[in-house]
């Protein structure tokens, strides 16, 4: 990158805290600042449509601050503390020299897919895949779509992610100028998954502000896949707001891997909206990182609705994953799935809080929550707290959790047949993490994952994967 770091805004002011404690208001100072002395350049670098919704956002964060750990919702993360350093932010949309089609190899055999990339925060325009895609559907730019299909970004846009109760909604909203847009008209059929590689790239510690908007019209369906890659050794953190709406009768598999590196602080929040008789996957993978702090909100809006949710984090060293979901039964006849596994090692620590609201007048409503956790050290920790709320009374749900340790009876059963302890034990925490794998509806991507899998508990996959840079 040819820009220093003068050349990217600052995030830190000359506010300090007594005694050097970071609390909410500090950390959340600097960017209220930043956001004050750069508003009319963040605007410059986006679209009226994006630019709207930036003012309430300014007001909500000055009074919401970044959440705190007395909240519910985030107890198990402190967010403050995270934002606290001095990240750069690259408002002025200065160019990225990276050409992510060389720098990046999708190793997955035979997994054909239409591939895009973007870079930090910003969709990479200068080259995109031969491979056509059925007639109306959009993968683009954000801010061009913005410009583009005003009525349609118009309708969509910041409806789900609201800024009134959320910190980090808030930030992300008065700061993103770009992100992602995926549109499937009414009827349309994508046979081809739609992969998007999301690259961190700089010559700093850089912050991204990243937003993704998926509309599947009705009787539509589409696969989506995205990965998350650091090709650099900077210290990073992300905040990424998906809103994702699923039409009448359409289906929608999505599935998330990241796999970036320990500098990298990710917080990614995604709002799905579901109409009836619409059918949802959503598939989260986290198998290397520094701290991941995910919240899914699914609201099932029309009857006959379904979603099946499945999450898989495997962490060590200090690393810290934290999913946060919520699935709203706001109507009757509609049915959820639940599954998250977690195998921690070292110091790692994981956290799951899953809460099921079945409103009054969702009768019928069918619903299951599991999270099962393996510590395979006595110093790794697991917070795990499945919730169910009901308020209607002809239902069927259930929840559970679980956390243990690798099966003492086992290892000496796979020893006595001279297996090594070492890998006896990688094969315990693989057998474990194998059901939300096998969850994985296209094949290539499944066998490839048990791959990675495999690899990174072996220790080997300390590396992105497919970035010729980290080779």
């Amino acid at each position: 990158m040819n820009n220093n770091k003068k050349n990217i805004s600052s995030s830190k002011t000359d506010n300090s805290s007594p005694s050097g404690e970071v609390g909410r208001g500090v950390a959340a100072i600097q960017y209220i600042d930043l956001y004050r002395e750069c508003r009319d350049m963040i605007a410059e670098h986006s679209a009226s449509l994006l630019n709207a919704p930036r003012e309430q956002a300014l007001a909500d964060f000055e009074r919401l601050g970044f959440p705190t750990q007395k909240e519910e919702r985030y107890k198990y993360t402190d967010v403050a503390a995270a934002f606290a350093p001095d990240y750069g932010l690259n408002l002025q949309h200065i160019d990225i020299p990276i050409d992510p089609y060389q720098v990046f190899r999708c190793d997955v055999p035979n997994l054909s897919t239409s591939l895009y990339f973007v870079v930090n925060d910003r969709f990479y325009d200068k080259a995109l895949p031969k491979a056509m895609l059925p007639e109306g559907v959009l993968v683009m730019s954000l801010l061009e779509a913005a410009v583009k299909y005003p009525e349609l970004i118009g309708k969509y846009y910041a409806k789900q992610a609201r800024t009134h109760k959320d910190g980090i909604n808030a930030l992300n909203t008065m700061f993103c100028q770009d992100g992602l847009f995926i549109y499937v008209p009414k009827g349309v059929v994508v046979t081809r998954p739609i992969q998007i590689v999301n690259i961190l790239r700089a010559d700093v510690d850089l912050m991204v502000n990243r937003r993704v908007l998926i509309v599947v019209e009705e009787q539509a369906e589409a696969c989506v896949l995205f990965c998350d890659h650091a090709i650099d050794d900077h210290q990073f953190l992300t905040t990424q707001i998906s809103e994702v709406y699923i039409g009448e009768n359409a289906h929608l598999e999505l599935y998330e891997l990241e796999e970036t590196h320990v500098k990298n602080h990710r917080f990614a929040n995604m709002y799905v909206d579901q109409q009836r008789s619409s059918s949802a996957t959503i598939d989260s993978i986290t198998l290397h990182n520094g701290l991941t702090r995910n919240r899914t909100d699914v609201t099932l809006s029309g009857e006959y609705a379904e979603t099946n949710m499945y999450g898989c984090v495997i962490a060590d060293k200090q690393q810290h994953v934290d999913n946060n979901t919520l699935i709203d039964h706001r109507v009757s006849n509609c049915q959820s799935n639940e599954l998250y596994k977690y195998v921690l090692d070292d110091e790692a620590v994981g956290a799951f809080a899953g809460r099921v609201l079945v409103r009054e007048n969702a009768q019928k409503t069918v619903s299951q929550e599991t999270n099962a956790n393996l510590c395979a050290t006595d110093t790794a920790r697991m917070y795990t707290q499945p919730m169910l709320e009901i308020y209607a009374d002809d239902v069927k749900c259930s929840h559970g959790s679980t956390v243990g340790q690798l099966n003492e009876q086992a290892l000496f059963y796979m020893r006595q047949r001279g297996i090594p302890e070492a890998e006896a034990r990688m094969l315990l925490k693989f057998a474990f993490a194998g059901e939300v794998l096998d969850s994985i509806k296209m094949e290539p991507l499944r066998d490839r994952l048990h791959h990675l899998v495999e690899k990174r508990f072996r220790g080997e996959l300390s590396k992105c994967e497919g970035c010729r840079l980290c080779k």
